[in-house]
């Protein structure tokens, strides 16, 4: 079967989907991979796997109708040309724009990944009803005769359906996220000597960073010996953005260490105590928390979608209120009063990670709703003989309810003591 995979960035490609793209490869697949940009290293690294790669020009955060429009017909061209079986999307101008292009292109069968509904839905956008509206109408065009909409927590589904984005009768399949790569992030020691507070993610407002600095000076009063740091790359076009200009500004004001963007965080991860993600930005569920829970660290991040997700409340870290500096400020300094917290709920992250979240679990579970699984027989049932992943998430935290093929949701059936 051949299957189209459409993003809007190379390099998510590989280091999002890249397990996922190889589990299609070694089901007997023909893929082709498409991205708005060129990029050698991650176009070296799908020819390796035997993954076809194509260029669709895409500006994606403009909101040009020409451009829009232009990027709707360069999708329609490219499934002329390609003849997928099979279009999967992630990230919202593919979604919709390839969506749309499914439907008059009359591919067979089109699914799409929301990683997270995003800025649009955000609450620092709660005042573009215009445009909130226009790009639900576009996602509901978009995903109308669709076989399957993924989702990645607990809430999303409702969210669409209240938004008018899809109905109560659509498959709406959740799924733990993107998963992790057990064998590339690893349980690592924890540090020794001073507590690190490290917070990883796009330098935007909106994932919590300034509430991070505003702790981080509070706690430095009574704790010098504390560090804080945060990892990310600059962010200019988005509206909560943070530039480099601004970040050197924030590094003089409060003790914090500001750490450029890298394409591997495990080293810093394993550097951590406690890995902290105060976002109030519209998350599906952030890779970055299940990278840390995978290096066995414990997690501070906040009471909303997609965050909250895969964190068991006083067992793996702790759920804040977002936008609350002082109540980030609390959660961390129960670790400092308590540093045994550190190692404890670092173990039960790490063993979430394992019976939850491992990519390969996510990927068979992916393969298995789009009919995909070279063997029959194997369908429906996850690897490795543990129960199927459709009904994985963690017992007692907000993502107790896992969704089955039905849409419906139903308990977990995950043992987690």
């Amino acid at each position: 079967m051949k299957v189209l995979v459409l993003s809007s960035l190379a390099y998510s490609l590989t280091n999002f989907r890249g397990a996922l793209l190889r589990e299609l490869k070694a089901n007997g697949h023909h893929v082709v991979a498409v991205a708005p940009d060129g990029n050698a290293a991650v176009e070296a690294d799908l020819a390796n796997w035997g993954v076809a790669f194509r260029i669709v020009p895409m500006d994606r955060t403009g909101t040009s109708i020409l451009g829009d429009i232009g990027l709707l017909a360069a999708y329609t061209r490219l499934m002329v040309a390609e003849k997928p079986d099979l279009v999967l999307a992630y990230t919202q101008k593919p979604i919709i724009y390839g969506g749309i292009a499914a439907r008059l292109m009359c591919v067979p069968r089109f699914f799409a990944m929301m990683s997270g509904l995003g800025y649009v839905f955000s609450e620092a956008s709660a005042h573009r009803r215009l445009l909130r509206r226009s790009v639900a109408r576009l996602y509901r065009e978009a995903v109308r005769r669709s076989r399957g909409v993924f989702v990645f927590n607990s809430d999303d589904r409702q969210d669409m359906i209240d938004l008018g984005i899809v109905s109560d009768r659509q498959n709406v399949v959740r799924v733990p996220g993107s998963g992790v790569d057990l064998e590339r992030f690893t349980a690592a020691p924890l540090p020794r000597g001073r507590m690190r507070f490290l917070l990883v993610g796009r330098l935007m407002r909106d994932k919590g960073i300034q509430e991070f600095l505003e702790a981080a000076a509070v706690i430095r009063r009574d704790h010098p010996d504390v560090e804080f740091c945060i990892l990310g790359h600059y962010e200019h076009a988005n509206p909560t953005g943070i530039d480099e200009v601004e970040c050197a500004r924030l590094s003089r004001q409060y003790p914090v260490q500001f750490i450029p963007g890298t394409t591997d965080v495990r080293p810093y991860l394993a550097s951590c105590s406690v890995f902290v993600l105060p976002s109030y930005y519209r998350e599906g569920l952030p890779r970055t928390i299940l990278e840390a829970m995978a290096t066995g660290r414990a997690v501070i991040t906040t009471d909303m979608p997609g965050c909250r997700d895969p964190i068991i409340e006083g067992e793996n870290g702790f759920l804040v209120a977002p936008r609350d500096a002082d109540a980030l400020r609390t959660a961390m300094q129960r670790f400092i009063d308590d540093p045994e917290l550190v190692a404890s709920m670092g173990a039960r992250s790490r063993d979430l990670a394992e019976k939850v979240y491992d990519v390969r679990k996510v990927n068979h579970q992916l393969l298995d709703e789009m009919d995909l699984l070279r063997d029959p027989w194997n369908r429906h049932d996850a690897i490795d003989g543990s129960p199927a992943s459709a009904d994985l998430a963690p017992a007692g935290s907000a993502a107790s309810g896992a969704i089955p093929r039905d849409g419906k949701t139903g308990p977990s059936q995950v043992a987690t003591g």
